[in-house]
């Protein structure tokens, strides 16, 4: 086969290549396709150039190599584009980055103090004063001091009661993680956010 139109071709290919950058996979085949016809196409005419029969048909079968390998080629190329994401060439990994999959709001009882048991104690101990006489006055008085204690410091928790909004969500490296706030964070399921400390934040 011709040195010069082989190496011909071979800038050829480069210099076309160069243009191809912007092109979707199927427009880069159609291309690659084109070129290795035509080079195909110019080989079978050198081939006619050839001394002999036996060299003319070895050309041809060189030149029908050459164009099987190009097209080959060309396919295993359209196959890898088509397959690879576009987050994958296009865009960066957010490792922090995801999404949330669920906000649920739910009260949290406060902790009961002294204050609550002491005057609950004592409000059970006045109306337990007020029963029988003797022992079971005495008696009485010690229950109602229990129970009052014990209703009180309930009672304390209850008006202590805060609401607490739990976050969950789901990051694009495969972590789940649930996030609680004292206040509305203002996210919805879907939202896109990123970690921040030990919290996160809507991006």
């Amino acid at each position: 086969m011709n040195k010069k139109l082989f190496l011909a071709s071979l800038l050829l290919t480069a210099a076309t290549g160069a243009f191809a950058q912007n092109m979707t996979a199927k427009q880069q085949y159609a291309a690659d396709s084109k070129r290795a016809t035509q080079r195909y196409n110019d080989d079978k005419k050198l081939c006619a150039d050839a001394g002999s029969s036996s060299a003319r048909m070895q050309c041809l079968r060189d030149a029908k190599t050459e164009y099987n390998t190009a097209l080959a080629v060309a396919k295993q190329n359209m196959r890898e584009a088509v397959a690879a994401p576009a987050n994958v060439r296009n865009e960066p990994v957010c490792p922090d980055c995801g999404k949330v999959v669920a906000v649920s709001v739910e009260d949290k009882e406060g902790e009961g103090g002294a204050l609550g048991v002491i005057a609950g104690g004592v409000a059970g101990a006045l109306l337990g004063n007020q029963v029988g006489n003797g022992t079971g006055r005495d008696l009485a008085t010690l229950a109602g001091a229990a129970g009052g204690a014990l209703a009180g410091h309930k009672i304390e928790q209850k008006v202590k009661t805060t609401k607490v909004w739990n976050v969950t969500v789901a990051f694009d490296n495969g972590n789940k993680q649930s996030y609680s706030f004292d206040h509305d964070p203002g996210l919805l399921s879907g939202d896109a956010v990123r970690s921040s400390g030990n919290s996160v934040v809507r991006r």
